[in-house]
């Protein structure tokens, strides 16, 4: 039907649904009048980066009012931050597989709630390169975790609940094909690598803990790189997840900075 689901059935006994962390709900908001023309949603760590894509949006769709300052939808709340360019919602996650959760999370129970159709999700940030040239963009065919494997590993009461993390490899292709009419950075499909940290995780060598050398670090980055892994970052194994578990047509696409 195109409809995002939920596959909670505890959310029809609730007499409102309070989505706390983006400070709307379904009985202090009209979502449908708010939301329910969205079919893009683009999403990123940082909120100022995701209000400058908001702007950027607004003047590449010649929206009215392109140049002004853009209202932050989820001003009153201080952890995420949501702006919108027409059909656009552009929505900030913080860092890490906890912080992209919630907001995923409350997310689809946004579109949902809003009675949104055939939307399109799509993660956009930086990463760490493995094997590829500095200012590449990666798009991602699948994430897997830090064994290489497609998978992520949700901890459910005491229950460790495994769910798929391929992403839409038809999207995948699409964002491609749409690359090679920029040449201004080298665009590659590959895997990307979720970490649940940045120092550590990542192998890094540079954190206030370390136990491992730098031989050992190569080692393991070598394999990496023989599996496919072409970027590594905190979110994509949770995005994938979640946005094949709620019909959300998904795809990730990471700057890799030097």
């Amino acid at each position: 039907s195109g409809f995002v689901h939920v596959k909670n059935p505890h959310l029809d006994s609730l007499e409102e649904d309070v989505l706390y962390h983006l400070d709307l709900g379904t009985k202090t908001h009209n979502l449908p009048a708010m939301f329910g023309d969205i079919k893009f949603v683009c999403v990123g760590g940082s909120p100022n980066r995701m209000r400058a894509f908001a702007h950027f949006m607004q003047r590449e769709l010649g929206l009215p009012g392109a140049g002004e300052e853009l209202p932050d939808i989820c001003a009153g709340s201080d952890r995420y931050a949501m702006y919108r360019a027409g059909p656009v919602l552009s929505i900030s996650h913080g860092m890490g597989i906890p912080s992209i959760s919630i907001m995923l999370h409350e997310l689809i129970k946004l579109l949902h709630h809003a009675k949104c159709r055939d939307v399109t999700i799509i993660r956009i940030g930086t990463s760490g390169g493995l094997g590829i040239e500095a200012g590449s963009v990666v798009i991602t065919d699948t994430a897997v975790d830090s064994s290489f494997q497609p998978r992520f590993e949700q901890v459910v009461l005491d229950d460790v609940v495994v769910r798929s993390t391929n992403l839409d490899k038809d999207l995948a292709e699409e964002l491609l094909a749409c690359s090679r009419e920029m040449a201004d950075f080298p665009t590659l499909i590959g895997h990307t690598m979720c970490t649940y940290d940045f120092y550590e995780g990542q192998g890094r060598l540079d954190g206030a803990l370390c136990s491992f050398s730098s031989e050992k670090k190569l080692e393991y980055l070598r394999r990496a790189y023989d599996a496919g892994v072409r970027n590594i970052e905190m979110e994509s194994t949770a995005f994938a997840a979640l946005c094949g578990l709620c019909g959300l047509k998904g795809e990730s696409c990471q700057f890799y900075l030097l």
